[in-house]
Protein backbone atom coordinates (compact mmCIF):
# COMPACT_ATOMS: atom_id res chain seq x y z
CA UNK A 1 0.00 0.00 0.00
CA UNK A 2 1.10 3.33 -0.40
CA UNK A 3 2.12 3.85 3.43
CA UNK A 4 4.58 1.50 2.44
CA UNK A 5 5.81 3.01 -0.14
CA UNK A 6 6.30 6.13 1.62
CA UNK A 7 7.78 4.99 4.99
CA UNK A 8 10.39 3.01 2.64
CA UNK A 9 10.85 6.20 1.44
CA UNK A 10 11.53 8.15 4.20
CA UNK A 11 14.29 5.54 5.51
CA UNK A 12 15.61 5.72 2.56
CA UNK A 13 16.47 9.44 2.90
CA UNK A 14 17.36 9.01 6.64
CA UNK A 15 19.82 6.68 5.51
CA UNK A 16 21.09 8.68 2.20
CA UNK A 17 21.45 11.63 5.04
CA UNK A 18 23.47 9.57 7.29
CA UNK A 19 20.68 10.06 10.07
CA UNK A 20 19.69 6.99 12.63
CA UNK A 21 16.71 4.96 11.74
CA UNK A 22 13.23 6.08 13.13
CA UNK A 23 14.50 9.82 13.80
CA UNK A 24 11.99 10.90 11.23
CA UNK A 25 8.36 11.17 12.36
CA UNK A 26 6.17 10.26 9.70
CA UNK A 27 2.44 12.57 10.10
CA UNK A 28 0.05 11.08 7.88
CA UNK A 29 -1.81 13.92 7.09
CA UNK A 30 -5.37 12.81 7.34
CA UNK A 31 -7.76 15.96 6.51
CA UNK A 32 -10.50 15.51 4.52
CA UNK A 33 -9.93 12.10 4.08
CA UNK A 34 -12.79 9.42 3.75
CA UNK A 35 -12.80 7.22 7.31
CA UNK A 36 -12.50 4.28 5.00
CA UNK A 37 -8.96 5.58 4.18
CA UNK A 38 -7.35 6.27 6.92
CA UNK A 39 -9.39 3.32 8.76
CA UNK A 40 -6.90 1.45 6.50
CA UNK A 41 -3.80 3.29 7.55
CA UNK A 42 -4.56 2.28 11.00
CA UNK A 43 -5.55 -0.74 10.69
CA UNK A 44 -1.97 -1.15 8.74
CA UNK A 45 -0.33 0.10 12.21
CA UNK A 46 0.61 3.61 11.63
CA UNK A 47 -0.23 5.53 14.64
CA UNK A 48 0.82 9.41 14.09
CA UNK A 49 -2.30 11.66 12.64
CA UNK A 50 -2.11 15.38 11.26
CA UNK A 51 -5.27 17.37 11.27
CA UNK A 52 -5.72 21.27 9.79
CA UNK A 53 -9.33 21.93 11.32
CA UNK A 54 -10.53 21.62 14.95
CA UNK A 55 -14.23 20.36 14.33
CA UNK A 56 -13.14 18.30 12.24
CA UNK A 57 -10.54 16.61 14.15
CA UNK A 58 -12.84 16.81 17.24
CA UNK A 59 -15.86 14.60 15.33
CA UNK A 60 -13.47 11.78 14.45
CA UNK A 61 -10.49 11.48 16.91
CA UNK A 62 -11.79 10.49 19.92
CA UNK A 63 -13.27 7.11 19.17
CA UNK A 64 -10.32 6.10 16.74
CA UNK A 65 -8.36 6.73 19.97
CA UNK A 66 -10.49 4.70 22.02
CA UNK A 67 -10.46 1.73 19.02
CA UNK A 68 -6.49 2.13 18.03
CA UNK A 69 -4.47 2.64 21.44
CA UNK A 70 -1.42 4.19 20.76
CA UNK A 71 -2.57 7.23 18.14
CA UNK A 72 -1.11 10.55 18.34
CA UNK A 73 -2.58 13.33 16.39
CA UNK A 74 -0.90 16.79 15.28
CA UNK A 75 -2.82 19.95 14.70
CA UNK A 76 -0.95 21.38 11.70
CA UNK A 77 -3.47 23.98 9.85
CA UNK A 78 -3.64 27.34 10.92
CA UNK A 79 -5.12 27.81 14.85
CA UNK A 80 -7.63 30.38 15.47
CA UNK A 81 -7.11 31.66 19.47
CA UNK A 82 -11.35 30.82 19.94
CA UNK A 83 -10.48 27.42 18.99
CA UNK A 84 -7.22 26.81 21.13
CA UNK A 85 -8.91 25.72 24.77
CA UNK A 86 -10.37 22.74 22.02
CA UNK A 87 -6.98 22.00 20.55
CA UNK A 88 -5.16 21.68 23.51
CA UNK A 89 -8.04 18.58 24.44
CA UNK A 90 -7.48 17.27 21.19
CA UNK A 91 -3.94 17.45 20.16
CA UNK A 92 -0.28 15.97 21.46
CA UNK A 93 1.32 18.31 18.89
CA UNK A 94 0.50 21.97 17.29
CA UNK A 95 2.46 22.87 14.86
CA UNK A 96 1.08 26.14 13.71
CA UNK A 97 1.97 28.80 16.46
CA UNK A 98 2.74 32.09 14.31
CA UNK A 99 1.47 35.03 16.66
CA UNK A 100 1.55 36.35 20.21
CA UNK A 101 -2.35 36.35 20.59
CA UNK A 102 -2.37 32.24 20.50
CA UNK A 103 0.61 31.46 22.43
CA UNK A 104 -0.67 33.72 25.21
CA UNK A 105 -3.84 32.01 25.24
CA UNK A 106 -1.92 28.56 24.77
CA UNK A 107 0.17 29.92 27.92
CA UNK A 108 -3.14 30.65 30.14
CA UNK A 109 -4.33 27.28 29.10
CA UNK A 110 -1.31 25.05 30.04
CA UNK A 111 -0.94 26.53 33.34
CA UNK A 112 -4.85 26.43 34.31
CA UNK A 113 -4.47 22.25 32.28
CA UNK A 114 -0.99 21.87 33.91
CA UNK A 115 0.11 20.22 31.11
CA UNK A 116 0.48 21.09 27.32
CA UNK A 117 1.02 19.73 23.79
CA UNK A 118 4.55 20.02 21.92
CA UNK A 119 4.48 23.37 20.25
CA UNK A 120 6.11 24.49 17.08
CA UNK A 121 6.85 27.95 15.65
CA UNK A 122 5.61 27.98 12.09
CA UNK A 123 7.81 30.62 10.13
CA UNK A 124 6.43 32.48 7.23
CA UNK A 125 10.61 31.20 5.65
CA UNK A 126 9.28 32.88 1.76
CA UNK A 127 7.89 36.32 3.59
CA UNK A 128 4.52 35.34 1.85
CA UNK A 129 1.82 38.11 2.44
CA UNK A 130 -1.02 35.59 2.31
CA UNK A 131 0.77 32.84 4.38
CA UNK A 132 0.78 32.81 8.24
CA UNK A 133 3.90 32.56 10.40
CA UNK A 134 6.29 34.49 11.74
CA UNK A 135 8.81 35.91 9.53
CA UNK A 136 12.35 35.00 9.91
CA UNK A 137 13.74 38.05 11.29
CA UNK A 138 11.37 37.74 13.80
CA UNK A 139 11.97 34.16 15.01
CA UNK A 140 14.33 34.60 18.02
CA UNK A 141 12.15 37.04 19.58
CA UNK A 142 9.32 34.79 19.48
CA UNK A 143 11.07 31.69 20.29
CA UNK A 144 12.37 33.68 23.54
CA UNK A 145 8.99 35.20 24.59
CA UNK A 146 7.66 31.46 24.26
CA UNK A 147 10.12 30.59 26.61
CA UNK A 148 9.19 33.04 28.79
CA UNK A 149 5.77 31.75 28.99
CA UNK A 150 7.21 28.16 29.87
CA UNK A 151 5.51 26.91 27.19
CA UNK A 152 6.80 23.11 25.99
CA UNK A 153 8.68 24.22 22.42
CA UNK A 154 9.38 21.54 20.37
CA UNK A 155 10.84 23.14 17.67
CA UNK A 156 10.05 25.18 14.40
CA UNK A 157 8.08 24.56 11.33
CA UNK A 158 7.60 25.87 7.50
CA UNK A 159 5.83 25.45 4.02
CA UNK A 160 7.92 26.94 1.54
CA UNK A 161 6.25 28.78 -1.29
CA UNK A 162 4.54 26.84 -4.01
CA UNK A 163 6.80 26.61 -7.25
CA UNK A 164 10.29 27.48 -5.54
CA UNK A 165 12.96 24.73 -4.67
CA UNK A 166 12.30 24.18 -1.05
CA UNK A 167 15.85 23.16 -0.53
CA UNK A 168 17.19 26.73 1.15
CA UNK A 169 13.85 27.23 3.08
CA UNK A 170 14.35 24.00 4.67
CA UNK A 171 18.19 25.24 4.94
CA UNK A 172 17.09 28.07 6.38
CA UNK A 173 14.44 26.48 8.76
CA UNK A 174 17.24 24.39 10.38
CA UNK A 175 20.03 27.20 11.04
CA UNK A 176 17.13 29.33 12.95
CA UNK A 177 16.40 26.24 14.95
CA UNK A 178 20.22 25.69 15.63
CA UNK A 179 20.99 28.63 16.44
CA UNK A 180 17.93 28.51 19.04
CA UNK A 181 18.77 25.55 20.59
CA UNK A 182 15.28 23.45 18.84
CA UNK A 183 16.09 20.17 17.69
CA UNK A 184 11.98 19.67 16.27
CA UNK A 185 11.89 20.38 12.42
CA UNK A 186 8.74 20.09 11.20
CA UNK A 187 8.99 20.69 7.01
CA UNK A 188 8.16 18.37 4.12
CA UNK A 189 5.28 17.27 2.53
CA UNK A 190 4.28 14.53 -0.30
CA UNK A 191 6.44 16.24 -3.22
CA UNK A 192 9.56 17.05 -1.33
CA UNK A 193 9.91 15.30 2.13
CA UNK A 194 13.22 13.83 1.13
CA UNK A 195 14.96 16.98 0.61
CA UNK A 196 13.33 18.12 4.00
CA UNK A 197 15.12 14.60 5.72
CA UNK A 198 18.31 15.44 3.87
CA UNK A 199 18.26 19.22 5.40
CA UNK A 200 17.66 17.54 9.17
CA UNK A 201 13.47 17.43 9.24
CA UNK A 202 12.17 15.34 12.62
CA UNK A 203 8.49 15.46 11.09
CA UNK A 204 7.89 15.10 7.51
CA UNK A 205 3.80 15.99 6.78
CA UNK A 206 2.48 13.63 4.01
CA UNK A 207 -0.85 13.54 2.79
CA UNK A 208 -2.24 12.35 -0.74
CA UNK A 209 0.88 10.44 -1.42
CA UNK A 210 -0.33 8.00 1.48
CA UNK A 211 -3.74 8.60 1.14
CA UNK A 212 -4.98 9.86 -2.10
CA UNK A 213 -6.37 12.91 -3.95
CA UNK A 214 -8.48 14.84 -1.63
CA UNK A 215 -12.08 15.57 -2.32
CA UNK A 216 -13.33 18.66 -1.04
CA UNK A 217 -16.51 18.60 -2.90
Amino acid sequence: MPLEDIARRVAQAEAAAGRAPGSVQLIAVSKVQPAVRVESVLRAGHRLFGENYVQEAAGKWPAWRAEFPGVAVHMIGPLQTNKAKLAVDLFDAIHTVDRPSLAEKLARLAQARGASPDLFVQVNTGAEPQKAGVLPEGVDAFVAALRAMDLPLAGLMCIPPEGEDPAPHFALLAAMAGRNGLTGLSMGMSADFETAIAHGATHVRVGSAIFGARSYA
